[in-house]
């Protein structure tokens, strides 16, 4: 029986034509192996863009005014007050406006250790937010209050109406808040306020009232720098609230 075998220097010549991919074909086989590359790449471009941003073209407010209680202030209540604090302030950062943040913290100092009857998460957040605006060089100086006294008794972060703070010696016990705040109502410049109405105390009721009722029950403190530096933030800040404290007497020692 002969066998019979292929040489080794045989070689095959394929006849067949190359395949031309259209550009539809091609793009989209390029994205099928790049697609996560480009994503990341994209990703990487809007955090920088972001950072930028924030740090290169966003300009600070020249004066943060800040609000604690258990509920977020009316929209329009917030919008009429930030409009009138804009006209007795100054351009402090220079970019051509007047320009004032208030910041809100919902908080029920009251409740602090109570889990049952409050969110405790909600309660966490407005105490983290809160403790980094009092701890922050340029954060709010000027604050509105529900509850002054426990502000002060948790935080012991006013100063003295005439500007003074308290010795670092002083316990929580020494420390009188009623030395330090004015009732909304002792402030004939507050009061004095056109602030127009709100519609819907909160975005889910369509209660409306006037903005001054509102604000008629809050109390006024003015946050104590302890690091004996220059800071104009805090400076300028009391410049304004100079102005809005301007022949008010306290009586919050009145029962």
């Amino acid at each position: 029986m002969a066998w019979v075998t292929k040489s080794s220097q045989e070689t095959y010549v394929n006849n067949e034509t190359p395949r031309e991919y259209t550009k539809t074909e091609k793009a989209g086989n390029w994205w099928h192996y790049h697609k996560w590359q480009v994503v990341a790449v994209i990703v990487a471009l809007v955090l920088v863009a972001s950072f930028i941003k924030e740090t290169v073209f966003s300009t600070k407010p020249d004066y943060q005014v800040a609000f604690v209680g258990i509920q977020d202030l009316p929209d329009d209540t917030v919008s009429a007050l930030t409009e009138a604090l804009q006209s007795f302030g100054e351009d402090l950062n220079g970019d051509g406006q007047v320009s004032v943040l208030v910041n809100q913290y919902v908080l029920d100092m009251d409740k602090l250790s109570d889990t049952t009857e409050v969110d405790p998460y909600m309660q966490m957040a407005g105490l983290t937010r809160l403790s980094a605006d009092i701890s922050s060089r340029d954060g709010s100086f000027i604050y509105l209050l529900e509850d002054p006294a426990l502000f002060e008794s948790y935080t012991e972060a006013l100063s003295y109406l005439d500007g003074t703070i308290p010795a670092d010696t002083d316990d929580s016990a020494s420390l009188d808040w009623t030395r330090m705040v004015y009732r909304w109502t002792d402030c004939p410049v507050l009061t004095g306020l056109d602030l127009g109405s709100y519609t819907g105390y909160t975005s889910v009721d369509e209660a409306q009232g006037s903005n001054q009722d509102v604000l008629k029950n809050l109390y006024l403190g003015f946050r104590g720098d302890w690091s004996g530096e220059e800071n104009p933030a805090r400076d300028g800040a009391w410049q304004l609230w100079q102005k809005l404290t301007a022949g008010a007497e306290s009586t919050a020692s009145e029962s």
